[in-house]
């Protein structure tokens, strides 16, 4: 299968990432009813067996979207099933998942990441949950962390200052078994209804790595999307495999599209209170450095310099002031075509929060 390329080498472009593959796709694949996007940098083994998993998936009314971000063109399809989409270079977790909708005509999306192995029900259990509830227009999958039978995520919580973390880590399935609302789904496995994509927008791609499925999430949230959990829709995943555990660079954007996050999304008073909650967040990570836990603690142990992390903050800081106007035209944006009020959405983060104390020793 010849690869298509988003830019062609030599050549200059302007417009976003999905623009230009708006422009460049051709016609739009329509026959599938679900459309899986595999963003992937390091394809090889662990791509394979995410993708030989997806071909003995129990419904065949699916086809697979591999984005190789990679720059080298060296990913191939592995079958009639699966296509390939060559990137020049890194556009971005976010970018890569817009190409593939925007070359498709199917009713749902679904996003896996490249280092996850999905159940043969996994498809067939996600889409008989989405027809069965039509006002959801998000699914969350059953992540397990590989190997070990627990939970990585259930949905998504988040913080006060804005931060987001996988619900039940490290818990056993059963305990969330008959928890099926969620806030929002990890992007690391999770199903997406078109009709809602078209109206709130797509991954905001100025984030580049990390929060993007945050984001897009809340924003749904705002419109009056609900989010469901599906046990049973079982993924195995290699957390952290693809991008990396704790570098500075994922530092620097888990905490930069973090204040993204909050600026487009926060009702006034939380934003406001967002601040104080990061101060408190940062105390606690200092604690938890002492004991060896938590991100701090790995990110040290993976060679980094602690006295790094205030440098990378700052950093992230002066991104999001220097963004600050275009984030206030997207909230602005958001709010436009909000269906519920600022207490409601308020009241929906309270019931799906976690303390910044527990984001810090996680």
């Amino acid at each position: 299968m010849e690869l298509s390329r988003t830019t062609e080498p030599g050549a200059t472009d302007t417009g976003t990432v999905s623009e230009r593959t708006e422009r460049r796709a051709g016609p739009v694949r329509g026959s599938s009813k679900v459309t899986v996007a595999v963003p992937t940098l390091a394809a090889g083994e662990v791509l394979e067996a995410c993708l030989r998993a997806l071909e003995s998936q129990s419904v065949d009314e699916f086809e697979v979207v591999v984005i190789d971000n990679s720059g080298s063109g060296r990913v191939k399809a592995s079958s009639p099933r699966v296509r390939v989409i060559a990137n020049n270079h890194n556009v971005g977790f976010g970018a890569a998942v817009n190409q593939a909708f925007l070359s498709s005509a199917a009713p749902y999306l679904a996003t896996l990441n490249d280092d996850a192995v999905a159940d043969p029900r996994w498809l067939e259990t996600l889409v008989a949950d989405a027809e069965a509830h039509p006002r959801a227009g998000m699914f969350a999958s059953e992540v397990r962390l590989a190997g070990t039978g627990r939970l990585d995520s259930a949905g998504m919580l988040i913080a006060s200052d804005g931060s987001s973390k996988q619900r039940g880590h490290e818990a056993l399935p059963a305990l969330l078994a008959n928890a099926k609302e969620a806030l929002l789904p990890s992007g690391s496995a999770a199903l997406y209804r078109r009709a809602m994509l078209d109206e709130i927008g797509l991954f905001d791609e100025s984030f580049f790595l990390y929060c993007e499925d945050t984001d897009l999430g809340l924003r749904a949230r705002w419109a009056g999307w609900e989010c469901r959990y599906v046990p049973g829709a079982v993924v195995e995943h290699r957390y952290s495999h693809s991008a990396g555990r704790a570098t500075p660079l994922k530092a620097y954007y888990v905490e930069r599209n973090r204040l993204y996050t909050i600026v487009k999304n926060f009702p006034a008073p939380m934003l406001w209170g967002a601040p104080f909650a990061s101060v408190a967040r940062y105390i606690w990570h200092v604690a938890a450095l002492a004991s060896g836990r938590g991100k701090a603690a790995e990110f040290r142990q993976a060679g980094y310099a602690a006295a790094l992390l205030p440098f990378l903050v700052i950093r992230a800081n002066l991104a999001a002031l220097f963004r600050l106007p275009a984030l206030l035209a997207e909230r602005r944006r958001i709010r436009a075509k909000r269906r519920i009020s600022a207490a409601e959405f308020r009241a929906l983060l309270q019931r799906h929060s976690i303390t910044v104390r527990q984001v810090a020793a996680l």
